[in-house]
C-alpha cells in the first residue's frame, strides 16, 4: 500500500496538479468519508476498502489499479477528469487522495 501510495502522490507532485492528501491511518473522520465515498460496486467483497483510492471532489475516480492502467495509456488527466497542460502526453477541481 505504502508504495502505491508514493506513486501517486510523487506522480500528482511531479505533474504540479494540485492535491488534498486525506490520512486514513491517522484520522478516523477521513477513513470514514473515504468509506461511505467509495460505490458500493466498488467495494471488496468483505472489509473496507483499501487507501489509496482518489476522488475528484467527492466523485470517486477509482482505486490505484484504475491509476496505474490511466497513467500506462497516457490518460490520467482524463482519468483525473483534469485538462491535460499544452504539451502533456498525459491525457481544476480539488482532487482527493485517501491514503
Amino acid at each position: 500500500i505504502k508504495k502505491q501510495q508514493q506513486d501517486v502522490l510523487g506522480f500528482l507532485e511531479a505533474n504540479k496538479i494540485e492535491f488534498e492528501e486525506k490520512d486514513i491511518a491517522a484520522n478516523e473522520e477521513n477513513r470514514k468519508w473515504m468509506r461511505e465515498n467509495v460505490p458500493e460496486d466498488s467495494r471488496p467483497a468483505s472489509g473496507n476498502p483499501l487507501p489509496p483510492r482518489l476522488f475528484n471532489d467527492s466523485r470517486y475516480l477509482g482505486d490505484y489499479n484504475a491509476f496505474f492502467e490511466a497513467r500506462e495509456n497516457n490518460a490520467v488527466y482524463a482519468f483525473l477528469g483534469l485538462t491535460a497542460p499544452p504539451g502533456s502526453k498525459v491525457g481544476e477541481p480539488l482532487l482527493t487522495a485517501s491514503l
